[in-house]
């Protein structure tokens, strides 16, 4: 009975193990998208009245956590009964990754117009703020989704092959930190200004210590948010580069004197500025077929 016991404990003890080795190597590998779903988060959580962003910042991070309840067991089943369509799935989304990091290249490059963001002013009624809230949260739940999807399938390809029990550890493992470990940090950097703002106001004395903690604090929460996005912008051509290398035997053989994080960004790089040509060109061609059909 007791030798039975310790040799549960032994077999627990060992996949637990696997279980730590198996998750480091799916938060290194989803490391680049939570950096962009850093940014993105951090974007979209600021603009609200002060006293706003945490209820607002709450109601977005319930919806990740229902996201990553609907996404899991899908995820699952699809890696029990059908595990060769994770990596088709990891390679469509590594294409979207590649897509979306091309695109951000190209807006910095080429000028072009901005949308106009409405803010949420001072002013506005609490009808008015609840709607605008509604609508913005809404947005940040329907991008938070798309980033838990690639997470998640991701992560699932880190362990593709592995029992069950382990993917399922590993998985939810990393989908609860990206929820947890992503908007708590967005929260913090949030309230970073508000805390400045405070500091300045702490005392009665011009340019103290306080002061200057308090307005460096103010002066970094934009930059800090442009940053990550830049981080997060590299990571993604960076995460879409590995999974062609590793999952497309051409792209495993190409440039092999070239260092690894090299190789996939500049496969990473040309696949998704050849995925924005075939989108903006199938858009153009949308637009000039709806313009016929109106006429």
């Amino acid at each position: 009975m007791a030798s039975g016991i310790f040799a549960l404990l032994d077999d627990i003890a060992a996949l637990m193990d696997d279980v730590a080795v198996m998750s480091k190597v799916a938060a290194k590998k989803t490391a680049g998208i939570l950096g962009d779903d850093l940014a993105v988060n951090a974007e979209k959580a600021s603009g609200f009245v002060s006293d706003r962003e945490l209820p607002v910042l709450w109601a977005i991070t319930k919806g990740s956590f229902l996201n990553k309840l609907i996404i899991l067991p899908f995820a699952f089943l699809l890696s029990a009964f059908l595990p060769a369509a994770v990596t088709v799935i990891l390679v469509l989304g590594g294409l979207y990754l590649a897509y979306e990091g091309a695109e951000k290249i190209y807006e910095w490059i080429v000028p072009h117009k901005h949308a106009k963001v409405v803010a949420l002013a001072e002013n506005l009624t609490k009808e008015q703020i609840l709607t605008r809230e509604k609508e913005k949260v809404k947005s940040a739940i329907i991008t938070d989704f798309i980033l838990s999807v690639e997470i998640v399938i991701i992560a699932l390809g880190t362990v593709v092959g592995t029992p069950v029990a382990s993917q399922v550890m590993v998985v939810s493992f990393i989908a609860i930190l990206a929820t947890v470990g992503v908007y708590g940090i967005v929260a913090l950097i949030v309230r970073m200004d508000e805390f400045g703002y405070k500091l300045i106001a702490l005392n009665k004395k011009d340019n103290s210590f306080s002061d200057k903690v308090g307005k460096i604090l103010v002066a970094a929460l934009p930059k800090i948010i442009k940053s990550m996005s830049v981080i997060g912008t590299v990571a993604l051509i960076l995460v879409s580069g590995g999974i062609f290398v590793h999952n497309i035997d051409f792209f495993h053989h190409l440039f092999p004197v070239l260092p690894a994080f090299i190789r996939e960004f500049i496969v990473g790089l040309a696949i998704g500025f050849i995925v924005f040509l075939i989108v903006g060109l199938g858009k153009k061609i949308f637009k000039k077929r709806g313009k016929k059909t109106a006429k």
